[in-house]
Protein backbone atom coordinates (compact mmCIF):
# COMPACT_ATOMS: atom_id res chain seq x y z
CA UNK A 1 0.00 0.00 0.00
CA UNK A 2 1.26 3.42 -0.86
CA UNK A 3 1.61 5.08 2.56
CA UNK A 4 2.10 8.71 1.63
CA UNK A 5 -1.17 8.70 -0.73
CA UNK A 6 -4.53 10.14 1.16
CA UNK A 7 -7.01 7.68 1.19
CA UNK A 8 -10.33 9.27 -0.16
CA UNK A 9 -13.28 8.14 0.83
CA UNK A 10 -14.86 8.63 -2.79
CA UNK A 11 -11.97 6.86 -4.70
CA UNK A 12 -11.33 3.40 -4.81
CA UNK A 13 -8.31 1.62 -4.83
CA UNK A 14 -5.60 -0.59 -7.58
CA UNK A 15 -3.36 -3.72 -7.49
CA UNK A 16 -0.65 -3.69 -9.60
CA UNK A 17 -0.25 -7.27 -9.73
CA UNK A 18 2.83 -9.51 -11.25
CA UNK A 19 1.28 -12.51 -12.55
CA UNK A 20 4.28 -14.33 -13.76
CA UNK A 21 5.46 -15.42 -16.77
CA UNK A 22 2.68 -18.05 -18.20
CA UNK A 23 2.49 -20.77 -15.65
CA UNK A 24 -0.54 -20.22 -13.65
CA UNK A 25 1.54 -21.74 -10.33
CA UNK A 26 3.96 -19.31 -10.28
CA UNK A 27 1.30 -16.90 -8.52
CA UNK A 28 1.75 -15.60 -5.91
CA UNK A 29 -0.62 -15.71 -2.15
CA UNK A 30 -0.95 -12.40 -1.86
CA UNK A 31 -1.91 -11.92 -5.90
CA UNK A 32 -4.61 -14.67 -5.36
CA UNK A 33 -6.05 -12.84 -2.55
CA UNK A 34 -5.75 -9.80 -4.54
CA UNK A 35 -7.78 -11.15 -7.57
CA UNK A 36 -10.86 -12.61 -5.15
CA UNK A 37 -11.38 -9.04 -4.06
CA UNK A 38 -11.60 -7.50 -7.16
CA UNK A 39 -14.28 -5.32 -8.94
CA UNK A 40 -12.52 -4.60 -11.70
CA UNK A 41 -10.04 -6.84 -13.78
CA UNK A 42 -7.65 -5.02 -16.23
CA UNK A 43 -5.28 -7.70 -17.10
CA UNK A 44 -2.46 -8.14 -20.27
CA UNK A 45 -3.92 -10.19 -22.81
CA UNK A 46 -1.01 -12.73 -22.21
CA UNK A 47 -1.88 -13.48 -18.68
CA UNK A 48 -5.72 -13.04 -18.83
CA UNK A 49 -6.87 -16.94 -18.41
CA UNK A 50 -4.07 -17.18 -16.00
CA UNK A 51 -5.49 -14.41 -13.23
CA UNK A 52 -9.15 -14.53 -14.73
CA UNK A 53 -10.10 -17.93 -12.85
CA UNK A 54 -9.16 -16.54 -9.35
CA UNK A 55 -11.57 -13.42 -9.81
CA UNK A 56 -15.38 -13.56 -8.56
CA UNK A 57 -17.87 -14.63 -11.12
CA UNK A 58 -19.12 -11.02 -11.25
CA UNK A 59 -15.97 -9.14 -11.71
CA UNK A 60 -15.90 -6.58 -14.99
CA UNK A 61 -13.22 -7.18 -17.21
CA UNK A 62 -13.12 -3.79 -19.55
CA UNK A 63 -10.14 -4.74 -21.41
CA UNK A 64 -10.66 -8.16 -23.11
CA UNK A 65 -7.58 -7.95 -25.33
CA UNK A 66 -5.78 -10.86 -27.41
CA UNK A 67 -2.26 -10.98 -28.25
CA UNK A 68 -2.93 -10.46 -32.02
CA UNK A 69 -4.41 -6.90 -31.82
CA UNK A 70 -5.16 -6.82 -35.82
CA UNK A 71 -8.05 -9.66 -34.24
CA UNK A 72 -9.81 -7.06 -32.10
CA UNK A 73 -12.98 -5.58 -33.13
CA UNK A 74 -13.17 -1.35 -33.50
CA UNK A 75 -15.12 -0.95 -30.34
CA UNK A 76 -13.27 -3.13 -27.86
CA UNK A 77 -10.69 -1.56 -25.61
CA UNK A 78 -7.02 -2.60 -26.64
CA UNK A 79 -3.97 -2.40 -24.52
CA UNK A 80 -3.17 1.72 -24.90
CA UNK A 81 -6.28 2.17 -23.12
CA UNK A 82 -5.39 0.30 -19.86
CA UNK A 83 -4.43 3.35 -17.92
CA UNK A 84 -7.53 5.01 -18.71
CA UNK A 85 -9.91 2.17 -17.51
CA UNK A 86 -7.50 1.74 -14.62
CA UNK A 87 -8.26 5.20 -13.37
CA UNK A 88 -11.75 5.65 -14.35
CA UNK A 89 -12.85 2.36 -12.35
CA UNK A 90 -10.84 3.53 -9.47
CA UNK A 91 -12.30 7.19 -9.66
CA UNK A 92 -15.77 4.94 -9.30
CA UNK A 93 -14.60 3.57 -6.31
CA UNK A 94 -13.92 0.25 -7.65
CA UNK A 95 -11.01 -2.25 -6.38
CA UNK A 96 -9.22 -2.41 -9.22
CA UNK A 97 -6.71 -5.60 -10.46
CA UNK A 98 -3.44 -4.44 -12.78
CA UNK A 99 -2.33 -7.88 -14.02
CA UNK A 100 1.09 -7.84 -15.91
CA UNK A 101 2.80 -10.68 -17.34
CA UNK A 102 6.10 -11.50 -15.18
CA UNK A 103 6.55 -8.79 -12.62
CA UNK A 104 5.17 -5.22 -12.69
CA UNK A 105 8.66 -3.42 -11.81
CA UNK A 106 10.51 -5.37 -14.29
CA UNK A 107 8.30 -6.43 -17.24
CA UNK A 108 4.97 -4.21 -17.06
CA UNK A 109 5.02 -0.58 -18.22
CA UNK A 110 2.62 0.52 -15.36
CA UNK A 111 5.28 3.20 -13.49
CA UNK A 112 2.94 5.70 -15.33
CA UNK A 113 -0.05 4.00 -14.00
CA UNK A 114 0.90 4.23 -10.60
CA UNK A 115 2.14 8.11 -10.50
CA UNK A 116 -1.29 8.78 -12.41
CA UNK A 117 -2.54 7.01 -9.27
CA UNK A 118 -0.50 9.24 -6.86
CA UNK A 119 -1.51 12.64 -8.50
CA UNK A 120 -4.94 11.68 -7.96
CA UNK A 121 -4.44 10.54 -4.75
CA UNK A 122 -5.86 7.49 -5.35
CA UNK A 123 -4.62 4.45 -3.06
CA UNK A 124 -2.50 1.68 -4.65
CA UNK A 125 -0.14 -1.29 -3.78
CA UNK A 126 2.01 -3.28 -6.07
CA UNK A 127 2.03 -7.51 -5.62
CA UNK A 128 5.56 -8.36 -7.06
CA UNK A 129 5.56 -11.49 -9.66
CA UNK A 130 7.96 -13.97 -10.82
CA UNK A 131 9.81 -12.02 -13.60
CA UNK A 132 9.98 -13.27 -16.87
CA UNK A 133 13.94 -12.85 -17.01
CA UNK A 134 14.09 -15.00 -13.91
CA UNK A 135 11.71 -17.27 -14.09
CA UNK A 136 12.41 -18.58 -17.60
CA UNK A 137 15.90 -19.49 -16.99
CA UNK A 138 14.75 -21.42 -14.29
CA UNK A 139 12.42 -23.43 -15.71
CA UNK A 140 14.87 -23.96 -18.63
CA UNK A 141 17.39 -25.55 -16.05
CA UNK A 142 20.00 -22.93 -16.65
CA UNK A 143 21.05 -21.34 -13.13
CA UNK A 144 22.45 -17.73 -13.59
CA UNK A 145 25.03 -18.14 -11.17
CA UNK A 146 27.66 -20.60 -9.97
CA UNK A 147 29.18 -21.42 -7.03
CA UNK A 148 31.73 -18.78 -7.23
CA UNK A 149 28.84 -16.45 -8.09
CA UNK A 150 29.07 -13.64 -11.11
CA UNK A 151 27.17 -10.63 -12.05
CA UNK A 152 24.24 -10.88 -13.62
CA UNK A 153 22.47 -8.22 -16.13
CA UNK A 154 19.33 -8.19 -17.67
CA UNK A 155 18.99 -6.30 -21.16
CA UNK A 156 16.29 -5.99 -22.98
CA UNK A 157 17.05 -5.93 -26.85
CA UNK A 158 14.63 -4.09 -28.08
CA UNK A 159 16.04 -0.85 -26.26
CA UNK A 160 19.24 -1.62 -26.00
CA UNK A 161 22.10 1.22 -26.83
CA UNK A 162 25.81 0.65 -28.24
CA UNK A 163 26.87 1.46 -24.63
CA UNK A 164 24.80 -1.32 -22.87
CA UNK A 165 26.38 -3.56 -25.83
CA UNK A 166 29.17 -2.39 -25.41
CA UNK A 167 29.71 -3.05 -21.34
CA UNK A 168 28.61 -6.03 -21.92
CA UNK A 169 30.81 -7.19 -24.32
CA UNK A 170 33.69 -6.24 -22.19
CA UNK A 171 32.21 -8.05 -19.00
CA UNK A 172 32.40 -11.58 -18.21
CA UNK A 173 28.94 -11.10 -16.43
CA UNK A 174 26.02 -13.54 -16.82
CA UNK A 175 23.84 -11.80 -19.65
CA UNK A 176 20.17 -12.73 -19.43
CA UNK A 177 18.55 -11.15 -22.85
CA UNK A 178 15.03 -10.33 -23.34
CA UNK A 179 14.61 -9.91 -27.59
CA UNK A 180 12.33 -11.90 -29.89
CA UNK A 181 12.93 -15.40 -31.65
CA UNK A 182 13.77 -13.84 -35.27
CA UNK A 183 15.86 -10.82 -33.17
CA UNK A 184 17.92 -13.41 -30.89
CA UNK A 185 20.66 -13.70 -33.34
CA UNK A 186 21.12 -10.30 -34.05
CA UNK A 187 21.10 -9.78 -30.14
CA UNK A 188 24.09 -12.37 -30.05
CA UNK A 189 25.82 -10.64 -33.07
CA UNK A 190 25.72 -7.54 -31.21
CA UNK A 191 27.77 -9.50 -28.48
CA UNK A 192 30.42 -10.65 -30.42
CA UNK A 193 30.83 -7.10 -32.14
CA UNK A 194 31.43 -5.92 -28.84
CA UNK A 195 33.93 -7.91 -27.49
CA UNK A 196 32.03 -11.87 -26.40
CA UNK A 197 33.92 -14.29 -28.13
CA UNK A 198 31.69 -16.68 -30.33
CA UNK A 199 32.09 -19.61 -28.60
CA UNK A 200 30.33 -18.31 -25.69
CA UNK A 201 27.51 -20.87 -24.44
CA UNK A 202 23.85 -19.64 -25.01
CA UNK A 203 20.57 -20.62 -24.28
CA UNK A 204 17.44 -19.46 -25.91
CA UNK A 205 13.72 -20.75 -24.26
CA UNK A 206 10.76 -19.53 -25.73
CA UNK A 207 7.19 -19.89 -24.10
CA UNK A 208 8.80 -20.36 -21.15
CA UNK A 209 7.38 -21.55 -18.11
CA UNK A 210 4.33 -22.96 -20.29
CA UNK A 211 4.04 -26.77 -21.38
CA UNK A 212 4.62 -24.78 -25.14
CA UNK A 213 8.01 -24.54 -23.57
CA UNK A 214 11.37 -24.92 -25.87
CA UNK A 215 15.19 -24.60 -25.08
CA UNK A 216 18.10 -24.21 -27.66
CA UNK A 217 21.58 -24.75 -26.87
CA UNK A 218 23.96 -23.28 -28.84
CA UNK A 219 27.04 -20.69 -28.87
CA UNK A 220 26.45 -16.85 -29.55
CA UNK A 221 28.40 -17.69 -32.90
CA UNK A 222 26.11 -20.56 -33.63
CA UNK A 223 22.53 -19.83 -32.69
CA UNK A 224 21.27 -18.58 -36.06
CA UNK A 225 22.54 -22.33 -37.62
CA UNK A 226 20.88 -24.11 -34.69
CA UNK A 227 17.60 -22.30 -34.82
CA UNK A 228 17.60 -23.07 -38.81
CA UNK A 229 18.68 -26.43 -37.86
CA UNK A 230 15.70 -26.78 -35.89
CA UNK A 231 13.28 -25.56 -38.47
CA UNK A 232 11.60 -22.38 -36.09
CA UNK A 233 13.29 -20.05 -37.97
CA UNK A 234 12.60 -18.70 -40.26
CA UNK A 235 9.05 -18.91 -39.25
CA UNK A 236 5.53 -16.45 -38.87
CA UNK A 237 6.45 -16.86 -35.28
CA UNK A 238 9.35 -15.55 -35.07
CA UNK A 239 7.81 -12.12 -33.62
CA UNK A 240 7.26 -14.01 -30.11
CA UNK A 241 9.21 -13.43 -27.09
CA UNK A 242 12.32 -15.18 -25.79
CA UNK A 243 14.41 -15.06 -22.38
CA UNK A 244 18.70 -15.87 -24.05
CA UNK A 245 20.84 -16.42 -21.25
CA UNK A 246 24.47 -16.00 -22.06
CA UNK A 247 27.78 -16.86 -19.88
CA UNK A 248 30.26 -19.08 -19.63
CA UNK A 249 29.03 -19.39 -15.56
CA UNK A 250 25.35 -19.74 -16.85
CA UNK A 251 25.61 -23.78 -16.26
CA UNK A 252 24.38 -24.38 -20.06
CA UNK A 253 26.70 -27.31 -20.78
CA UNK A 254 24.93 -28.98 -17.70
CA UNK A 255 21.32 -28.32 -19.07
CA UNK A 256 21.13 -31.73 -19.97
CA UNK A 257 20.80 -32.52 -16.30
CA UNK A 258 19.34 -29.80 -14.86
CA UNK A 259 16.62 -29.37 -17.72
CA UNK A 260 13.34 -30.66 -15.06
CA UNK A 261 10.81 -28.92 -16.99
CA UNK A 262 10.91 -30.00 -20.39
CA UNK A 263 12.49 -33.50 -19.20
CA UNK A 264 8.82 -34.18 -17.39
CA UNK A 265 7.36 -37.29 -19.15
CA UNK A 266 5.00 -36.12 -20.68
CA UNK A 267 6.28 -32.80 -21.41
CA UNK A 268 3.55 -31.00 -23.89
CA UNK A 269 0.92 -33.57 -24.13
CA UNK A 270 -1.98 -33.38 -25.54
CA UNK A 271 -3.48 -35.80 -22.89
CA UNK A 272 -7.86 -36.42 -23.34
CA UNK A 273 -9.73 -37.40 -20.63
CA UNK A 274 -12.87 -38.58 -21.47
CA UNK A 275 -14.94 -38.55 -18.06
CA UNK A 276 -17.44 -36.64 -16.16
CA UNK A 277 -16.65 -33.27 -15.61
CA UNK A 278 -16.46 -33.44 -11.37
CA UNK A 279 -14.39 -36.97 -12.07
CA UNK A 280 -11.57 -35.44 -14.31
CA UNK A 281 -10.60 -32.79 -11.78
CA UNK A 282 -8.14 -35.08 -9.74
CA UNK A 283 -7.35 -36.95 -12.61
CA UNK A 284 -6.20 -33.78 -14.39
CA UNK A 285 -3.84 -32.42 -12.01
CA UNK A 286 -2.41 -35.43 -11.78
CA UNK A 287 -1.58 -35.18 -15.55
CA UNK A 288 -0.41 -31.27 -14.79
CA UNK A 289 2.21 -32.40 -12.60
CA UNK A 290 3.65 -34.96 -15.29
CA UNK A 291 4.07 -32.14 -17.97
CA UNK A 292 1.17 -32.56 -20.03
CA UNK A 293 -2.00 -30.27 -20.83
CA UNK A 294 -5.49 -31.98 -20.14
CA UNK A 295 -8.49 -32.00 -21.48
CA UNK A 296 -11.51 -32.92 -20.50
CA UNK A 297 -14.13 -33.88 -22.66
CA UNK A 298 -17.12 -35.38 -20.55
CA UNK A 299 -18.77 -38.53 -22.67
CA UNK A 300 -21.52 -39.42 -19.46
CA UNK A 301 -23.97 -37.11 -18.07
CA UNK A 302 -25.16 -38.04 -14.81
CA UNK A 303 -28.77 -37.31 -14.27
CA UNK A 304 -31.24 -38.36 -11.67
CA UNK A 305 -33.55 -41.70 -12.29
CA UNK A 306 -36.58 -41.37 -13.87
CA UNK A 307 -39.12 -42.60 -10.85
CA UNK A 308 -37.31 -41.29 -7.74
CA UNK A 309 -39.79 -42.80 -5.23
CA UNK A 310 -36.63 -46.02 -4.65
CA UNK A 311 -34.34 -44.01 -3.32
CA UNK A 312 -36.47 -41.98 -1.37
CA UNK A 313 -37.86 -44.77 0.58
CA UNK A 314 -34.25 -46.32 0.59
CA UNK A 315 -32.80 -43.21 2.44
CA UNK A 316 -35.72 -42.94 4.78
CA UNK A 317 -34.41 -46.51 5.51
CA UNK A 318 -31.00 -45.38 6.48
CA UNK A 319 -32.85 -42.91 9.19
CA UNK A 320 -35.38 -45.23 10.67
CA UNK A 321 -32.24 -48.76 10.87
CA UNK A 322 -33.50 -50.55 8.18
CA UNK A 323 -29.99 -51.43 6.63
CA UNK A 324 -27.01 -52.71 8.38
CA UNK A 325 -24.77 -51.50 5.65
CA UNK A 326 -24.22 -49.57 2.40
CA UNK A 327 -22.14 -49.81 0.14
CA UNK A 328 -20.68 -46.81 -2.31
CA UNK A 329 -19.37 -47.95 -5.69
CA UNK A 330 -18.80 -44.86 -7.22
CA UNK A 331 -17.85 -40.59 -6.05
CA UNK A 332 -21.61 -40.28 -7.89
CA UNK A 333 -23.33 -42.53 -5.71
CA UNK A 334 -22.17 -40.70 -2.90
CA UNK A 335 -23.20 -37.52 -4.88
CA UNK A 336 -26.69 -38.82 -5.21
CA UNK A 337 -27.49 -39.47 -1.58
CA UNK A 338 -25.71 -36.50 -0.59
CA UNK A 339 -28.02 -34.64 -2.56
CA UNK A 340 -31.13 -36.52 -1.13
CA UNK A 341 -29.61 -35.97 2.81
CA UNK A 342 -29.99 -32.55 1.96
CA UNK A 343 -33.12 -31.97 0.55
CA UNK A 344 -34.27 -33.92 3.59
CA UNK A 345 -32.68 -31.76 5.67
CA UNK A 346 -30.02 -34.77 7.08
CA UNK A 347 -26.70 -34.76 7.08
CA UNK A 348 -23.57 -36.95 7.79
CA UNK A 349 -25.11 -37.73 11.36
CA UNK A 350 -28.02 -39.50 9.69
CA UNK A 351 -25.13 -42.87 9.44
CA UNK A 352 -24.62 -42.90 13.11
CA UNK A 353 -25.04 -47.27 13.51
CA UNK A 354 -24.23 -47.70 9.70
CA UNK A 355 -21.21 -49.54 7.98
CA UNK A 356 -19.88 -47.72 5.37
CA UNK A 357 -18.18 -49.36 2.46
CA UNK A 358 -16.71 -47.64 -0.47
CA UNK A 359 -15.43 -49.28 -3.58
CA UNK A 360 -12.14 -47.39 -3.85
CA UNK A 361 -9.86 -44.55 -2.68
CA UNK A 362 -11.62 -41.80 -4.64
CA UNK A 363 -15.18 -42.96 -3.39
CA UNK A 364 -13.73 -43.12 0.05
CA UNK A 365 -12.69 -39.42 -0.58
CA UNK A 366 -15.80 -38.48 -1.34
CA UNK A 367 -17.12 -40.04 1.67
CA UNK A 368 -14.75 -38.28 3.75
CA UNK A 369 -15.62 -34.75 2.20
CA UNK A 370 -18.98 -35.76 3.12
CA UNK A 371 -18.49 -36.25 6.97
CA UNK A 372 -18.18 -39.84 6.96
CA UNK A 373 -15.19 -41.82 7.25
CA UNK A 374 -16.11 -45.78 5.64
CA UNK A 375 -15.56 -48.83 7.37
CA UNK A 376 -14.72 -50.95 4.78
CA UNK A 377 -12.53 -50.11 1.71
CA UNK A 378 -10.72 -52.92 -0.60
CA UNK A 379 -7.10 -53.83 0.54
CA UNK A 380 -6.99 -55.22 -2.49
CA UNK A 381 -8.07 -54.46 -6.11
CA UNK A 382 -10.24 -51.44 -6.09
CA UNK A 383 -13.42 -53.14 -7.74
CA UNK A 384 -16.75 -54.94 -7.33
CA UNK A 385 -14.05 -57.79 -6.54
CA UNK A 386 -11.96 -56.48 -4.20
CA UNK A 387 -14.52 -55.21 -2.49
CA UNK A 388 -16.45 -58.70 -2.11
CA UNK A 389 -12.80 -60.12 -0.79
CA UNK A 390 -12.95 -58.43 1.93
CA UNK A 391 -16.72 -58.29 2.62
CA UNK A 392 -17.57 -60.41 5.66
CA UNK A 393 -20.25 -62.73 5.80
CA UNK A 394 -23.54 -62.09 7.19
CA UNK A 395 -23.45 -63.52 10.92
CA UNK A 396 -27.07 -63.21 12.65
CA UNK A 397 -25.15 -63.67 16.06
CA UNK A 398 -23.12 -60.11 15.37
CA UNK A 399 -25.45 -58.35 12.43
CA UNK A 400 -28.69 -57.27 13.64
CA UNK A 401 -29.66 -56.36 10.85
CA UNK A 402 -29.01 -58.91 7.05
CA UNK A 403 -29.91 -56.04 4.93
CA UNK A 404 -27.51 -53.68 2.39
CA UNK A 405 -28.10 -50.60 0.63
CA UNK A 406 -26.46 -50.39 -2.74
CA UNK A 407 -26.92 -46.97 -4.12
CA UNK A 408 -26.05 -46.72 -8.19
CA UNK A 409 -26.11 -46.29 -11.43
CA UNK A 410 -28.63 -48.08 -13.58
CA UNK A 411 -26.04 -49.65 -15.90
CA UNK A 412 -24.19 -51.09 -13.64
CA UNK A 413 -23.33 -54.55 -13.37
CA UNK A 414 -24.43 -57.08 -10.86
CA UNK A 415 -21.20 -58.32 -9.81
CA UNK A 416 -21.64 -57.15 -6.60
CA UNK A 417 -25.27 -57.74 -5.82
CA UNK A 418 -24.68 -61.49 -7.02
CA UNK A 419 -21.37 -61.50 -4.27
CA UNK A 420 -23.13 -60.10 -1.24
CA UNK A 421 -26.35 -62.58 -2.10
CA UNK A 422 -24.29 -65.37 -1.95
CA UNK A 423 -22.72 -63.76 1.31
CA UNK A 424 -25.76 -64.14 3.11
CA UNK A 425 -26.94 -60.47 3.01
CA UNK A 426 -29.76 -59.52 1.70
CA UNK A 427 -29.17 -56.48 -0.94
CA UNK A 428 -31.62 -53.55 -1.82
CA UNK A 429 -29.78 -52.40 -5.13
CA UNK A 430 -31.60 -48.91 -5.99
CA UNK A 431 -31.08 -46.56 -8.64
CA UNK A 432 -29.28 -43.80 -7.40
CA UNK A 433 -28.68 -42.05 -10.86
CA UNK A 434 -28.59 -42.19 -14.24
CA UNK A 435 -25.91 -42.09 -16.96
CA UNK A 436 -26.48 -41.30 -20.28
CA UNK A 437 -23.89 -40.31 -23.12
CA UNK A 438 -23.10 -36.89 -23.37
CA UNK A 439 -23.39 -34.27 -26.16
CA UNK A 440 -20.37 -34.33 -28.65
CA UNK A 441 -17.96 -31.98 -28.17
CA UNK A 442 -16.67 -28.68 -29.96
CA UNK A 443 -15.86 -29.53 -34.33
CA UNK A 444 -11.89 -28.87 -33.39
CA UNK A 445 -12.43 -31.07 -30.65
CA UNK A 446 -13.29 -33.97 -32.90
CA UNK A 447 -11.17 -33.48 -35.73
CA UNK A 448 -8.43 -33.06 -33.52
CA UNK A 449 -9.61 -36.47 -31.68
CA UNK A 450 -9.92 -38.36 -35.52
CA UNK A 451 -6.88 -36.24 -36.90
CA UNK A 452 -3.90 -36.99 -34.57
CA UNK A 453 -4.29 -34.07 -32.57
CA UNK A 454 -3.84 -35.68 -29.37
CA UNK A 455 -0.99 -37.33 -28.34
CA UNK A 456 -2.55 -40.16 -25.78
CA UNK A 457 -6.66 -40.71 -24.48
CA UNK A 458 -7.41 -42.39 -21.23
CA UNK A 459 -9.98 -44.83 -21.15
CA UNK A 460 -11.14 -45.47 -17.39
CA UNK A 461 -14.37 -47.37 -18.27
CA UNK A 462 -16.01 -49.56 -20.93
CA UNK A 463 -18.63 -46.65 -21.32
CA UNK A 464 -16.00 -44.36 -21.99
CA UNK A 465 -14.94 -45.99 -25.59
CA UNK A 466 -18.18 -46.54 -26.98
CA UNK A 467 -19.08 -42.90 -25.78
CA UNK A 468 -16.22 -41.58 -26.95
CA UNK A 469 -16.22 -43.08 -30.43
CA UNK A 470 -19.75 -42.48 -29.94
CA UNK A 471 -19.76 -38.76 -29.75
CA UNK A 472 -16.23 -37.66 -31.19
CA UNK A 473 -14.99 -40.21 -33.67
CA UNK A 474 -12.16 -43.15 -33.12
CA UNK A 475 -8.76 -41.54 -32.46
CA UNK A 476 -6.18 -41.74 -34.80
CA UNK A 477 -3.75 -44.24 -35.14
CA UNK A 478 -0.83 -42.12 -33.80
CA UNK A 479 -2.53 -41.57 -30.33
CA UNK A 480 -1.60 -43.62 -27.40
CA UNK A 481 -4.77 -45.74 -26.12
CA UNK A 482 -4.52 -46.32 -22.27
CA UNK A 483 -6.77 -48.30 -20.06
CA UNK A 484 -7.75 -48.95 -16.81
CA UNK A 485 -7.97 -52.66 -17.06
CA UNK A 486 -8.52 -55.95 -18.85
CA UNK A 487 -12.65 -55.11 -19.64
CA UNK A 488 -11.70 -51.93 -20.91
CA UNK A 489 -8.91 -52.70 -23.02
CA UNK A 490 -10.90 -55.45 -25.14
CA UNK A 491 -13.77 -52.92 -25.26
CA UNK A 492 -11.28 -50.68 -27.46
CA UNK A 493 -10.00 -53.17 -29.09
CA UNK A 494 -13.47 -54.14 -30.19
CA UNK A 495 -13.63 -50.75 -31.34
CA UNK A 496 -10.28 -51.27 -33.94
CA UNK A 497 -7.83 -49.17 -31.25
CA UNK A 498 -4.32 -50.14 -30.55
CA UNK A 499 -3.95 -50.29 -26.59
CA UNK A 500 -0.53 -49.37 -25.60
CA UNK A 501 -1.02 -48.87 -21.79
CA UNK A 502 -2.68 -50.96 -19.12
CA UNK A 503 -3.00 -49.42 -16.16
CA UNK A 504 -1.33 -52.44 -13.33
CA UNK A 505 -4.17 -52.29 -11.29
CA UNK A 506 -7.95 -50.56 -11.69
CA UNK A 507 -7.35 -46.82 -10.06
CA UNK A 508 -7.49 -43.70 -12.37
CA UNK A 509 -4.21 -43.02 -10.70
CA UNK A 510 -2.45 -45.73 -11.79
CA UNK A 511 -3.39 -45.03 -14.57
CA UNK A 512 -2.25 -42.09 -14.99
CA UNK A 513 1.81 -42.92 -13.59
CA UNK A 514 1.68 -46.08 -16.43
CA UNK A 515 1.22 -43.59 -19.08
CA UNK A 516 3.56 -41.48 -16.98
CA UNK A 517 6.24 -44.51 -16.95
CA UNK A 518 5.47 -45.04 -20.61
CA UNK A 519 6.26 -41.64 -21.42
CA UNK A 520 9.20 -41.92 -19.89
CA UNK A 521 10.33 -44.70 -21.22
CA UNK A 522 9.86 -43.07 -24.58
CA UNK A 523 11.53 -40.21 -24.32
CA UNK A 524 14.58 -42.38 -23.27
CA UNK A 525 14.34 -44.70 -26.27
CA UNK A 526 14.82 -41.14 -28.22
CA UNK A 527 17.57 -39.55 -26.00
CA UNK A 528 19.85 -42.94 -26.22
CA UNK A 529 18.96 -43.49 -29.71
CA UNK A 530 20.31 -39.99 -30.54
CA UNK A 531 16.57 -38.98 -31.89
CA UNK A 532 15.04 -35.99 -30.82
CA UNK A 533 12.10 -36.45 -28.88
CA UNK A 534 9.02 -35.64 -30.16
CA UNK A 535 5.47 -36.47 -28.89
CA UNK A 536 3.37 -38.95 -30.52
CA UNK A 537 1.32 -36.61 -32.56
CA UNK A 538 4.54 -35.25 -33.92
CA UNK A 539 4.61 -38.53 -35.71
CA UNK A 540 0.85 -38.13 -37.45
CA UNK A 541 0.65 -37.20 -41.06
CA UNK A 542 1.60 -33.61 -41.84
CA UNK A 543 2.95 -32.46 -38.71
CA UNK A 544 5.31 -30.22 -37.86
CA UNK A 545 6.98 -29.30 -34.83
CA UNK A 546 7.07 -25.58 -34.30
CA UNK A 547 7.62 -23.38 -31.41
CA UNK A 548 3.98 -21.41 -30.37
CA UNK A 549 3.36 -18.63 -28.14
Amino acid sequence: MNPTAPNHSASGQVTFLGAGPGDPGLLTLRAVEALASADVLVADPQVLDVVRVHTRAQVDTPLQASADEASIPADIPTLRDAANLVMAAARAGKRVVRAVTGDPGLDGNVAEEMLACAAEGIVFEVVPGIAAAVGVPAYAGVPLRDAEGTDVRFVDARSADDRCWSELGTSDATAVVSTTLDAVAAAAGELVTAGRKPDTPMTVTVAGTTTRQRTWTATLGSVAQVLKAAKVLPSPDGGQPVIAVVGERSAAAQRDRLSWFESKPLFGWRVLVPRTKEQAASLSDQLVSYGAVPHEVPTIAVEPPRTPQQMERAVKGLVTGRYEWIAFTSVNAVKAVREKFEEYGLDARAFAGIKVAAVGEQTAKALVAFGVKPDLVPSGEQSAAGLLEDWPPYDPVFDPIDRVFLPRADIATETLVAGLIELGWEVDDVTAYRTVRASPPPAETREAIKGGGFDAVLFTSSSTVRNLVGIAGKPHNVTVIACIGPATAKTAEEHGLRVDVMSPEPSVHKLAEALADFGAARRDAAIEAGDPVTRPSERRPGSRRRARS
